[in-house]
């Protein structure tokens, strides 16, 4: 469990560099340039991921809580939500008007489902902790750059675009599930 509680720190560490320490951020772009910059940035993420993967695969998970069979059915329907709010970060949609982070909206969503259909300790720790940190980096980012700029809306068309690729997506993980996290989605 250590490599997965180290993991989820350091992925949150090397985040919040930009949003608490941007003195830290611009010091180590100007010895090292953009490109130094984005390297050792990519390569903390990345060491923070496969801590968290390696950390995953060999925790031993324990019993925390019994989820309600009624909130787990929720799990799935969040998903596609939280895929259709992940896709619209990169695009131009409706929902950027309302939200101003939806790709850490995503991932709180991603973790509330994850955590309403699991009630083991190591998903605890991992969804709850990137829950967590999502949350906590919504805020941040919120108080750094103030509100958001709206954003003109799309074709309707473009749109319908964005949901049919979340439902691909999501029909995509939910059959690769097992595969990707060792274990199925129902």
């Amino acid at each position: 469990m250590s490599l997965l509680i180290g993991g989820i720190c350091l992925w949150a560490a090397v985040h919040f560099i930009p949003t608490l320490f941007p003195s830290l951020k611009t010091s180590v772009k100007a010895k090292l340039g953009e490109g130094g910059y984005m390297g050792l940035f990519s390569l903390g993420v990345l060491s923070g991921l496969g801590l968290i993967v390696m950390g995953w695969r060999s925790a031993q998970p324990s019993l925390v809580y019994l989820p309600p069979v009624g909130l787990q059915m929720l799990a799935l329907p969040l998903m596609l939500v939280a895929f259709l709010l992940f896709i619209s970060a990169k695009r131009n949609t409706r929902l950027k008007r309302i939200l101003p982070h939806p790709q850490l909206s995503s991932l709180v969503l991603w973790s509330v489902a994850h955590l309403l259909a699991n009630g083991d300790s190591r998903s605890l720790a991992l969804f709850g902790g990137l829950g967590l940190w999502a949350l906590l980096e919504i805020v941040l980012i919120s108080r750094r750059d103030g509100p958001a700029a709206k954003v003109e809306p799309p074709s309707w068309g473009s749109e319908i675009l964005g949901l049919v690729i979340a439902v691909v997506v999501t029909a995509v993980v939910y059959v690769l599930h097992p595969w990707i996290a060792g274990v199925p989605v129902v």
